[in-house]
C-alpha cells in the first residue's frame, strides 16, 4: 500500500466515527469525514476534522445526507479528483430512530418509520457507499471495506429492525467479498462490544446493559483496530469476514486510551459472527 493512505468515515461527527476518524488521522492516514452537520470549526463534524489537523494529521470535513445519493456521490467524486484513490471506506453512518429508548418496545408497538431510519440509512446507505468505494478500489487494485455491525446480529439487541439491519450489513460483507476476490479489494463486518461514547460516558453508571464500561471499547480503540487490520499484509485471509473488534484488538497487541483491555461480548451473545472468511 503507498504511504499516502486514504479514508472515508461516514458518520464521523460523534461517537464511534469521531473515534474511528480521530485513531485514523493519528495513524497518519488522510481521512473524510461525512455527516449532516456544517463543516466550520464550530461544528461538531468540522470539530473533529479541526481536531485532528491541529493534532498534525491531515483530514477533510465533507457534508453528506447519506440517503440522498446524488451527495453521496458527490462525496466520492471530490475524493477521486483530489485523492486520485481510495483505501479504506467505513461504513459507520447511522440514525436512531424517534425515541431511542423506543427500542424497549415491541416490534408492534412501534412505527413503521423505524425503518427509514434503521434500514435505509443503517443497511442500504452503507451499500450505496459501498459501490461508489468499490469503483475507485477495484481499479487501483488495493483497499478495505469495513461494515460497522453489532452483536445484534446474533442475540436479540435494541429491536427487530435493528437485528435485520446488522445481520444484512455481515451478509453483504460475505457476498462482497465474494465478489470482490481475487481485485486486491476485501470487505468485513466489525461486530463491536460496548462503546464508551461521549453520551454514554455522562450518564455516569458503571455499567450498562449488564456490561462494564471499566472493560467497554473507546471509540478510538476501534479506529486503531481498523488500521491495524487494513494495514495487515494478511488482510486478504479475513475476506468476507465477521470479526469482532475486541478479539481482534487483542490479536493486535491493541488497547483502550488507559491501557486496558476491552472485553469481547462472544460469550453472552452465544459465539461469534455466521460469516467466516473467502476460502
Amino acid at each position: 500500500m503507498t504511504d499516502h493512505r486514504v479514508a472515508l468515515v461516514t458518520g464521523g461527527s460523534r461517537g464511534v466515527g469521531r473515534g474511528v476518524a480521530t485513531a485514523l488521522g493519528a495513524a497518519g492516514w488522510t481521512v473524510y469525514l461525512t455527516g449532516r452537520g456544517g463543516t466550520d470549526a464550530d461544528e461538531p463534524l468540522g470539530r473533529v476534522a479541526a481536531d485532528i489537523r491541529d493534532a498534525g494529521g491531515r483530514a477533510h470535513a465533507v457534508t453528506c445526507d447519506h440517503i440522498d445519493d446524488d451527495q453521496v456521490a458527490e462525496v466520492f467524486t471530490r475524493i477521486r479528483s483530489d485523492e486520485s484513490r481510495l483505501d479504506l471506506l467505513v461504513n459507520n453512518v447511522w440514525a436512531a430512530p424517534r425515541g431511542f429508548g423506543g427500542f424497549s418496545d415491541t416490534f408492534w408497538q412501534r412505527p413503521i418509520s423505524d425503518w427509514d431510519t434503521l434500514i435505509e440509512v443503517g443497511l442500504r446507505a452503507h451499500y450505496v457507499a459501498s459501490v461508489h468505494a468499490a469503483q475507485i478500489m477495484v481499479p487501483q487494485g488495493s483497499g478495505l471495506l469495513v461494515n460497522i455491525s453489532s452483536f445484534g446480529s446474533r442475540g436479540h439487541l435494541h429491536s427487530v429492525l435493528y437485528g435485520m439491519s446488522k445481520t444484512a450489513l455481515d451478509k453483504m460483507a460475505f457476498d462482497m467479498g465474494h465478489e470482490l476476490e481475487g481485485t486486491g479489494v476485501s470487505a468485513i463486518s466489525l461486530w463491536l462490544g460496548l462503546i464508551r461514547t461521549e453520551l454514554l460516558m455522562s450518564l455516569g453508571v458503571d455499567e450498562f446493559a449488564g456490561f462494564s464500561l471499566e472493560r467497554a471499547e473507546d471509540p478510538t480503540f476501534v479506529g486503531r483496530v481498523i488500521d491495524a487490520l487494513a494495514t495487515d499484509p494478511d488482510l486478504a485471509t479475513h475476506n468476507g469476514a465477521t470479526l469482532v473488534s475486541a478479539e481482534l484488538g487483542a490479536g493486535y497487541g491493541l488497547t483502550n486510551d488507559n491501557g486496558s483491555r476491552p472485553d469481547s461480548h462472544r460469550e453472552a451473545f452465544g459465539g461469534g459472527g455466521m460469516f467466516g472468511p473467502v476460502r
